[in-house]
C-alpha cells in the first residue's frame, strides 16, 4: 500500500490523555482530588481517638505503617567507630570534628558543640542542617548558642551535603547532579525501586548521632534533644517520631498538612519528604508530630514559608488535641514568626528557650546571641572536605546495590504452561498492586478518539497499532503497512515542571512523587489509558480484533509492556529507546530521566524480564534499549539479560518470540 492510496481520516478528537488546556495541571488536579478524599478518611480516624489509649493504639499503628514505607531502619550495634580531626576553640565553647560510622563504612561529618563552662554531664541535641550545600557548617550560630547554654550540640551533614556528596565530581569540587536536593532525588530512585525509602537511611544517621552522643561522658543520656529546620526539620520530624531516646524536639519551617501543601504552588518538595503510598496508607504530617506525644514538642512556622502557614495551625491544632488525651496539652507549643522560608532569627530566642526549658528544666534561662565563624573552613572535618576522597567506603548507591542483593526478586523462568500461567497470575495482581493501575480490559470504550486516528479508507478489516508517545515519522511507517494508527499522546502532556530538582532527574521527577504518595504512578496511569484506547479502538467494526499492536516509544514503552501483561487484546508490543531493566538503575552510579518508570517496590516482585515472559505468547520486539543513563545497550548484552525468558520460551516451543534490534530499519 503506498501513501497515496490512503487518504486518511483524521480524528483529532478531545482525548483522555490530552485535552485541551493545561494537561498538568488537570492531572495534579486528579491526584489531589484522590489524595483530599484519602485525607478526609484520616480526618475521620483521629476525631475517634477519645483516650489515651485510643492514641496510644494508633500510634503503634502508624509507627508500623511508616517503617514498612521507608523498608525498615537498617540494624545498629553498640557505639559507632569514630575518626576524630581535631579541635576549635571559640568563645564559650569548643567544636570537636569527628567523622562517626553510620553503617559499616558508610562516614557521618559532624562538628559537636562543647560547653566551655559548667558542670557535666550536659544535655544534648542533635542539630539537622537544611537542604543547603554547605550542610553542617550553616549552624554555628545554633550549636554555639546552646553550648552557650549549657548544651551539647553536634550538627552533621545529611547525605548529599557539606562533606557528603554522594555524586561528587572530583573536576568539578561539587555535586556532579546539582543542589543537595537533587542529590537526595538521584539517590532516592534506586532505594524506592527496592522498597525502600532515602528517609530509612536519614534517620539513621540522627539515630547513630545519638549512639555516639550517649556514650560520652560529658552528655546525660536521659535528656537528648532534636532541632532542624526546612530538610533539617523534615529529618528531625522523622527521628524524634521513631527514637524513643529524644526526649525534646524542634522541627522549624517543615511541618504544614497535605491539604494546605498540595494546593500551594510550590506543591511537593524533596525525595524523602514525599514517602510513597504515604497518604494512601491514612498518614499526614500530624501523625510526626503525635508519635512523638507527650515528648515535648515545638512546631516552628514562619507566615510567609512555602510550607503553608495554614497547614502548621491546622496539624497544631489535631496535635494539641491528641497531647491533651495525654493530659500534656502544656507540652506541645506553636512557635510563630514572620517571613519566609527559613527566616528563624526574630523567634530565634524562643526556639532556645524552648529547648533549654526542656532539657534543662523550668527555671533554666536562655540568652541567644546571633554568632559566626572567624573561619568558616575550621568547620570541615576531612582533610580534603569530602569523606568520597579522605575516608572512601560506602556511599549511597554502593549501600543500595548491596541492599538489592538481598530483597530482589529472582529471575523469571517457567518450564511448563502452568508454571507460566502462576506467573502470569501473580504478576498482574503485582502489577496493579505497584503501579496502581485499574482499569479493565473490556470497558465502556470512550466517546471520542483518545487521541489521533489515522484509517484507510477501504473497509476491510484491518490491523490496528496503538502508539504511545510514537514520533510522526514512526506513525507514517505503521500507516504505510497498512495499519489503523490510534496515536496517543503519553498524559500529562506537555511534561511542564513544578520546579527542576536536577537535570538528572528530569521535568517528571516531582510530578511522580506527588502520584507515589496517593499510591498512583505515571506508568500505571498510562497503562489505564492504554486499556481505555484499546476498548475504543475494540469498538470500531474496521479493526481485526486478532491483529492489535502496541508501540511505545522511551518511556512509553514502559507502559506498553505493563498493558500487554494486564490485556489479553495485545496480539504484538513494539517499545523503541525503552530502559531495558529496572536493575540497571540500581547497579549503575548514575541514572538520567527515569522518573517517569519509577515503580516503588517494583524489584521486590518484577523486573522487565518478567514483563516478557508474563506476555508470553505475544510476539515482542525490543528495538534500541536504553540503560539508566539512556546509553543504548547492544542486542547481546540485553539478551543476556534476559537469559532466562530466552530460556523458557524455548522450552515452550517459541523460540523466536522475542526479537532485539539496534535500530528500527532492521524490525
Amino acid at each position: 500500500m503506498t501513501q497515496n492510496k490512503i487518504p486518511a481520516v483524521l480524528l483529532a478528537a478531545a482525548s483522555l490523555l490530552a485535552q485541551s488546556g493545561d494537561a498538568r495541571a488537570r492531572l495534579i488536579a486528579y491526584l489531589n482530588g484522590i489524595a483530599h478524599t484519602q485525607l478526609a478518611a484520616r480526618r475521620e480516624a483521629v476525631s475517634r481517638l477519645h483516650t489515651r489509649a485510643d492514641a496510644e493504639h494508633r500510634k503503634a499503628d502508624v509507627r508500623a505503617k511508616v517503617l514498612r514505607l521507608i523498608g525498615g531502619l537498617p540494624e545498629r550495634h553498640g557505639v559507632p567507630q569514630v575518626k576524630t580531626f581535631g579541635a576549635v576553640q571559640a568563645d564559650g565553647f569548643a567544636v570537636e570534628k569527628i567523622a562517626y560510622e553510620s553503617l559499616p563504612g558508610f562516614w557521618v561529618t559532624a562538628d559537636v558543640y562543647v560547653p566551655a563552662s559548667g558542670a557535666g554531664p550536659f544535655p544534648a541535641v542533635v542539630i539537622a542542617p537544611g537542604h543547603g550545600p554547605a550542610g553542617k557548617t550553616e549552624d554555628w550560630s545554633w550549636g554555639g548558642n546552646l553550648a552557650r547554654n549549657g548544651i551539647v550540640a553536634l550538627a552533621y551533614d545529611p547525605l548529599g551535603q557539606g562533606e557528603r556528596l554522594q555524586y561528587y565530581d572530583t573536576q568539578k569540587k561539587a555535586s556532579g547532579v546539582g543542589n543537595p536536593t537533587g542529590e537526595h532525588g538521584e539517590a532516592n530512585i534506586p532505594a524506592m525501586l527496592l522498597g525502600d525509602d532515602l528517609a530509612r537511611y536519614m534517620v539513621n544517621d540522627a539515630m547513630r548521632a545519638v549512639d555516639y552522643l550517649v556514650a560520652r561522658k560529658d552528655v546525660d543520656a536521659a535528656h537528648i534533644g532534636a532541632f532542624g529546620c526546612s530538610g533539617g526539620g523534615t529529618a528531625t520530624a522523622y527521628f524524634a517520631a521513631l527514637d524513643d531516646r529524644v526526649k525534646v524536639a524542634a522541627t522549624a519551617c517543615y511541618i504544614t498538612s497535605f491539604e494546605e501543601l498540595l494546593n500551594a504552588p510550590t506543591g511537593v518538595q524533596d525525595a524523602e519528604q514525599s514517602i510513597p503510598h504515604f497518604i494512601e496508607r491514612g498518614l499526614d504530617f500530624g501523625d510526626w508530630v503525635e508519635l512523638a506525644a507527650p515528648k515535648p514538642y515545638a512546631i516552628v512556622s514562619t507566615t510567609s514559608d512555602m510550607f503553608p502557614f495554614e497547614g502548621a495551625r491546622q496539624t497544631f491544632e489535631e496535635a494539641k488535641r491528641v497531647y491533651t488525651l495525654y493530659g500534656a496539652e502544656d507540652r506541645i507549643q506553636w512557635i510563630t514568626g514572620p517571613g519566609g522560608h527559613g527566616n528563624l532569627g526574630p523567634i530565634a530566642p524562643a526556639i532556645l528557650g524552648f529547648m533549654t526549658k526542656n532539657l534543662k528544666g523550668a527555671a533554666a534561662e536562655a540568652t541567644y546571641t546571633p554568632l559566626r565563624p572567624e573561619h568558616p573552613a575550621d568547620m570541615i572535618c576531612t582533610p580534603t572536605g569530602q569523606v568520597s576522597t579522605s575516608i572512601g567506603g560506602e556511599a549511597i548507591f554502593s549501600l543500595n546495590k548491596k541492599r538489592a542483593e538481598s530483597v530482589v526478586a529472582a529471575a523469571p523462568r517457567a518450564s511448563s504452561r502452568a508454571e507460566l500461567e502462576r506467573l502470569q497470575t501473580r504478576l498482574r495482581s503485582d502489577i496493579r498492586t505497584l503501579t496502581g493501575a485499574t482499569a479493565q480490559p473490556g470497558g465502556t470504550p470512550p466517546d471520542e478518539a483518545p487521541g489521533t486516528l489515522t484509517a484507510p479508507e477501504h473497509s476491510d478489516l484491518k490491523p490496528a497499532v496503538l502508539m504511545l508517545g510514537a514520533s510522526p515519522k514512526v506513525v507514517e511507517q505503521w500507516v504505510q503497512s497498512g495499519h489503523i494508527v490510534l496515536a496517543v499522546e503519553p498524559r500529562p502532556t506537555p511534561a511542564g515542571t513544578e520546579s527542576i530538582k536536577s537535570p538528572y532527574l528530569g521535568a517528571f521527577n516531582l510530578l511522580s512523587l506527588r502520584a507515589f504518595l496517593v499510591g498512583k504512578t505515571l506508568v500505571g496511569m498510562r497503562i489505564d489509558d492504554a486499556i481505555h484506547a484499546l476498548d475504543w479502538l475494540c469498538a470500531r467494526k474496521d479493526v481485526d480484533r486478532s491483529a492489535i499492536s502496541v508501540y511505545g516509544d522511551g518511556a512509553s514503552g514502559m507502559a506498553a509492556l505493563h498493558a500487554a501483561v494486564l490485556d489479553s487484546r495485545i496480539h504484538a508490543v513494539t517499545v523503541e529507546k525503552t530502559l531495558g531493566a529496572y536493575r540497571m538503575i540500581v547497579d549503575q552510579p548514575l541514572h538520567r530521566n527515569v522518573s517517569e518508570v519509577v515503580i516503588p517496590g517494583v524489584l521486590r516482585k518484577y523486573d522487565v524480564a518478567g514483563l516478557l515472559l508474563a506476555a508470553f505468547p505475544r510476539a515482542i520486539a525490543i528495538v534500541d534499549p536504553r540503560d539508566a543513563l539512556g546509553e543504548a545497550v547492544s542486542p547481546d548484552d540485553f539478551r543476556k539479560g534476559i537469559a532466562t525468558v530466552l530460556e523458557s520460551d524455548r522450552k515452550m516451543g517459541v523460540p523466536e518470540r522475542i526479537q532485539v534490534t539496534a535500530s528500527l530499519q532492521t524490525r
